[in-house]
């Protein structure tokens, strides 16, 4: 069994190395660039990764085209805020040494949020579909959250992938207004109506389900700023989706 690791990236020269010095364990690494201007390319070809430039078309399709540059057919997909724990390595080398017994696999994803990992707020255990027969599966999503869809069977990793988040509010902020606009993009595109009732009701709503519901109580103030920024990310996803749209009222 043999790996390709695919990474793409836009200017991700602070994140990069943590990424990629974890891949200890695949055949190969192949980072897809979008156009950075920062020093990503460079750092990338100097730690041993293929670099293919590519312009961006979204998450989903860029991450399949990562997949067709690469020489194996076993895909790890990892972002570039991302990095796999020891355990998880581990568990690799143990999967090539036996050989697959399934068509993907799923890890459990942790994140590091305001310097603290949280282990509740909705976030944990997050599994994600990461390592994938490219034969068998692809990415779908043609905005946000993005997944990949497998047709065949799927079987569990037991170790986690980490997911170094947002080191301040302020990041945390600029990352949102990127996504709320794809977000509200999504609704437009499939039709969803924004009601009063959802600009009004999932926001608070969203907070006690992340807070009290999902334990983020138990993250401590780390925990209170997730709830209160994803309560946030709704509000201003179904305000953008309502003036971005033609005839709104």
């Amino acid at each position: 069994m043999k790996i390709s690791a695919t990474i793409i990236t836009y200017n991700e020269e602070r994140n990069l190395p943590r990424a990629i010095e974890c891949l200890r364990c695949v055949d190969e690494i192949v980072v897809v660039d979008s156009g950075s201007s920062d020093r990503t390319v460079e750092i990338a070809e100097k730690l041993g990764a293929r670099v293919v430039e590519s312009p961006w078309p979204g998450y989903a399709k860029q991450k399949n085209f990562a997949a067709e540059q690469a020489s194996y057919d076993w895909i790890l997909s990892i972002d570039a805020d991302e990095s796999m724990s020891e355990a998880l390595e581990g568990e690799l080398w143990q999967l090539k040494k036996n050989g697959p017994q399934f068509d993907a696999y799923t890890m459990p994803r942790m994140a590091q949020y305001l310097g603290r990992w949280i282990r509740h707020s909705g976030l944990y255990p997050d599994r994600k579909v990461r390592l994938y027969d490219r034969r068998k599966a692809q990415w779908v999503g043609e905005y946000v959250h993005e997944s990949v869809k497998v047709d065949g069977l799927v079987g569990h990793l037991d170790s986690n992938l980490l997911h170094f988040t947002c080191d301040s509010l302020s990041e945390h902020l600029k990352t949102m207004d990127r996504y709320t606009t794809l977000a509200a993009e999504q609704l437009l595109a499939t039709g969803e109506k924004v009601t009063w009732g959802r600009l009004l009701l999932e926001p608070p709503w969203t907070f006690f389900r992340t807070y009290f519901v999902k334990l983020g109580f138990l993250d401590g103030v780390e925990g209170l700023a997730i709830a209160n920024m994803a309560a946030l990310y709704n509000f201003v996803k179904y305000a953008k989706a309502r003036f971005m749209s033609p005839g709104r009222p």
